[in-house]
């Protein structure tokens, strides 16, 4: 049995949608034209587009452009938007028209339709509530998907990937504390070198996670200038001339972000820079996650045969054929989805580059890439901390034979004997397989007791 189905027209015809969706004409082309991924906008992409749809109507009505009636009937269908409450009806595909023309076709028939149910009318009447007329009213495509994608992409910053990193960093710092006296050996280049406390790296990925969290604020100032208000080319033609900052007034009180109208509204809707920066801000933080993810699962490499410096903990099962084997699948997870952000921003830079005279035409996909690395980041980063991090365990037997077998221990003694003469313990302890200690003692080029204090691992970490 066939779905029932009603017609809408547009400026083309008509078209046949289902009789149970909110959406019209416009957005069925779409769907016809675009059945190409089933990739569509996620929660916070479709917020933004409510949260402007809901403000301009606003602002119009205390601009006296739309009538109280009609504007308290779009706020509340553009809320269920806001609220999620017909994220069903958003169905197109990313791959699209480049401005994003039908995503914001899409919001308007959607809160049309939903308005014109609320006010008792007939779905796809257009009456009392017009997608274009009043629901698009003082604005077009080309502000208002870049200003959704502004606002979305501060949004999902500000309240889920910041917190996510600051977490991060909480946690590292806890164990940067509880490791602060366990002296083991550095390396540069994947050889030996001087003693550093376990703490010390346990600081330095804490620091690593601060700036992380510190990026992405910058990310959310490179969001802060909103186009809207520019309408098609950045003229602001049809839109009254105070339309643009007074969204940006109720979008920051809204969304308590801070947003301004665009200084120009031809830079803001023929490029965009600004996203390009917060994902390179994005990039730099999935570079920096990814070093913290390898540094402990090398650490923890083993358990016998590896360097077996940290205890990861256990959270699954690591082989199918190898009875007893564990992985460090929260690395391996978190280095993964540090890949997946630095393809995202090739495709958001390359995205950024679809700029031609007065618009960008890569909109939908340089969102959907900034918006998914955000997502990912700010969950792997709250997972990453909480099921390995926090169960992290230091080897203190291991640290400490490592650090007595080590050929760089003999640095220190080269400000006492000279850098070729322990140059040659190094090479003879390699040789013999005796510590540098041993070979040190043997040749009797210090007294037992400075010795002892030259090769001092704990206070080779605090020189001074």
């Amino acid at each position: 049995m066939a779905a029932e189905t009603r017609l809408e027209k547009d400026s083309m015809g008509e078209m046949t949608v289902p009789a149970t969706a909110y959406w019209g004409a416009q957005t069925q082309r779409a769907v016809e034209n675009f059945p190409i991924s089933g990739y569509r906008f996620g929660r916070r992409f479709v917020r933004a587009l409510g949260l402007v749809k809901q403000s301009a109507a606003k602002v119009n009505r205390d601009l006296s452009k739309l009538d109280p009636e009609r504007a308290e009937l779009i706020v509340k269908a553009a809320q269920e938007v806001v609220d999620g409450k017909l994220d069903e009806h958003f169905v197109l595909d990313i791959f699209q028209t480049g401005s994003g023309t039908s995503s914001n076709m899409n919001a308007n028939e959607v809160i049309s339709n939903r308005a014109i149910e609320l006010a008792g009318g007939t779905i796809g009447s257009r009456e009392p509530v017009h997608p274009n007329d009043h629901v698009n009213m003082g604005q077009s495509s080309n502000d208002v998907i870049p200003t959704a994608l502004h606002v979305s992409l501060a949004d999902a910053l500000q309240n889920d990937l910041t917190p996510s990193l600051d977490h991060l960093s909480k946690s590292l710092s806890k164990k940067a504390d509880e490791f602060d006296k366990i002296v083991k050996i550095g390396r540069t280049h994947l050889q030996d070198a001087t003693p550093v406390r376990l703490g010390q790296e346990f600081a330095g990925y804490a620091r690593q996670a601060a700036l992380a969290s510190m990026r992405a604020t910058k990310a959310i100032k490179a969001m802060r200038e909103l186009p809207i208000g520019g309408t098609a080319v950045g003229t602001g033609i049809n839109t009254h001339p105070e339309f643009g900052n007074r969204m940006a007034v109720v979008l920051s009180e809204v969304t308590g972000l801070d947003f301004v109208e665009a200084e120009d509204h031809f830079e803001a809707q023929a490029a965009k820079d600004g996203v390009c920066e917060a994902s390179g801000q994005l990039k730099t933080i999935a570079v920096s996650l990814s070093k913290i993810a390898n540094d402990i699962r090398i650490l923890g490499s083993g358990p016998r045969c590896g360097i077996g410096e940290l205890a990861i903990p256990a959270t699954q099962p690591g082989s199918s054929i190898m009875p007893g084997k564990v992985n460090p699948v929260m690395s391996e997870m978190l280095v993964q989805v540090c890949v997946q952000v630095i393809g995202n921003d090739t495709a958001v830079t390359a995205g950024c580059r679809e700029s031609y005279y007065e618009l960008n035409v890569g909109m939908p996909v340089i969102a959907h890439n900034a918006l998914e690395s955000t997502r990912i980041l700010a969950q792997a980063a709250r997972v990453f901390a909480d099921r390995c991090v926090a169960g992290i365990q230091a080897n203190v037997e291991r640290c400490a034979e490592l650090i007595e077998g080590s050929l760089a221990m003999c640095t220190s003694l080269a400000p006492k004997i000279g850098y070729d003469k322990a140059a040659a313990i190094a090479k003879e302890a390699f040789a013999t397989g005796k510590t540098v200690r041993q070979v040190a003692k043997e040749h009797q080029v210090l007294s037992d007791a400075e010795l002892d204090e030259t090769l001092d691992a704990e206070a080779m970490t605090k020189p001074g």
